[in-house]
């Protein structure tokens, strides 16, 4: 008679897993070492196992440990919603909320560090891990924050899912991650596929280290605190990043450092600070292109005095690498001239600080001044800021700037002679033309 390797929390002869799932999630994955004990039967030997978290709160107070391949851990819904929000609600006017605590399949993260931790050494690598459709929420936040509020400080020690040896085909799908202080962190990844998450409110959302290849972050709802990444990546290869919507307020939407050969298309960021889209440390041989950049001021008022501490001249977009190509991008600059820094500076877009072989063509930058201003709802300050094209004038910005140092780059119908800024003597440029010219 064939064993089921399927497992529901709820129904495991051992623990409670509304008190700690990390207890249950455990003892399940010890059973199943013990019954997949061969490494090799006719055929077979480890076909992993499937655990289930049906709808309901459990709690989290063991971190769980994963040394096994081919183990799906799935739920039956992401249930995100706003904690943050929430939280800048007076107190007295939570008994009239319709709930006050995200939902679906959730796990209440009561540990430090990695709620759920991916290792194993030797070989070959941990393989096809998946964890899908239930949400990880690490209920406060504790640190020092705007205004003395610590729920706004984006800090708590909790990480929520994290890889930490090298690793092959893993799959983060239908997740809902909230109140981390590190949603997603994963090392030395191989073919990891992270898609239709939402993944916000964490101090930082997806954290690719160490190195990798040939993976996507594709279809992602994402927003990060203002200290953290959300999407950033170090020496990877192949990396595709694509239909994700990023959220403002995280230092940046999307950090590469030393990324090579690899995608950031049909992405819609959103920032309220200057280095949006940074490609850093030789990232060289990328495709950034079809994108829509926004950068315009927080419009909510905890956060109305928040930055990233970088200057308006750092660029919305960053190149430190070789032969990159930035082609057809939209760039909308929404700001109050009075908050521009340095005082009296023009905005840059695309600054090229160092590399050659950088081709950047055909990209449209609108550029509007506003005064702006912030107001107590989150919601509706948000959708309002989104929702109004109209301003008193334009606003002077530089669209290009390359830098001395960067040398034998192109810069194509991407400003006009009046908006960019490099020697043609080592660079070449052909300007967008002028009305009228």
């Amino acid at each position: 008679m064939s064993i089921s390797n399927h497992f529901d929390v709820t129904t495991w002869p051992h623990g409670d897993p509304h008190d700690d799932l990390g207890a249950v999630t455990n003892s399940i994955i010890a059973e199943v070492k013990e019954r997949q004990a061969a490494a090799e039967v006719p055929d077979g030997g480890r076909p992993g196992a499937v655990i289930h978290l049906p709808p309901g709160d459990y709690r989290l107070r063991t971190p769980v440990l994963i040394d096994v391949s081919f183990l799906r851990i799935e739920g039956s819904g992401h249930g995100f919603t706003s904690s943050s929000i929430r939280f800048n609600v007076p107190q007295e006017e939570w008994p009239g909320l319709h709930e006050l605590w995200p939902g679906g399949s959730r796990v209440l993260v009561d540990v430090e560090g990695a709620a759920f931790r991916v290792a194993r050494t030797g070989s070959p690598r941990i393989s096809s891990v998946e964890f899908s459709g239930f949400c990880i929420d690490g209920l406060h936040f504790t640190g020092d924050a705007p205004g003395g509020n610590p729920e706004n400080s984006y800090r708590n020690g909790k990480t929520g899912i994290q890889v930490a040896e090298a690793n092959d085909s893993f799959r983060i799908a239908d997740m809902g991650f909230v109140y981390l202080e590190h949603a997603l962190e994963l090392w030395n990844a191989d073919a990891l596929a992270v898609h239709d998450n939402f993944i916000a409110e964490c101090g930082s959302c997806i954290e690719l280290r160490g190195w990798g290849q040939a993976s996507k972050i594709a279809d992602n709802l994402i927003g990060a605190g203002p200290w953290g990444h959300s999407i950033y990546a170090e020496n990877h290869g192949g990396l595709l990043i694509t239909a994700n919507n990023v959220f403002p307020r995280g230092s940046s939407s999307v950090r590469l450092r030393g990324v090579t050969r690899s995608s950031v298309t049909g992405n819609r960021l959103h920032s309220f600070y200057p280095g949006m889209l940074i490609l850093e440390e030789g990232s060289s041989e990328n495709l950034v292109s079809a994108n829509h950049l926004l950068r315009d001021h927080e419009p909510w008022t905890p956060f109305a005095e928040v930055d990233n501490g970088l200057d308006d001249d750092f660029g919305l977009l960053r190149i430190s690498g070789d032969d990159n190509s930035v082609i057809g991008n939209h760039f909308s600059e929404i700001v109050d001239p009075q908050r521009v820094r340095p005082a009296g500076a023009a905005p840059v877009i695309v600054r090229v600080a160092s590399g050659s072989g950088n081709y950047i063509a055909t990209n449209h930058v609108v550029a509007k001044s506003v005064d702006a201003t912030a107001n107590d709802s989150c919601f509706e300050a948000q959708v309002d800021a989104l929702l109004a094209t109209e301003s008193s004038e334009g606003l002077a910005v530089t669209t290009v700037v390359v830098d001395p140092g960067a040398r034998a780059n192109t810069v194509l119908d991407s400003g006009t002679v009046a908006q960019v800024v490099l020697d043609d003597a080592v660079n070449a440029f052909r300007p967008t033309p002028s009305v009228g010219s």
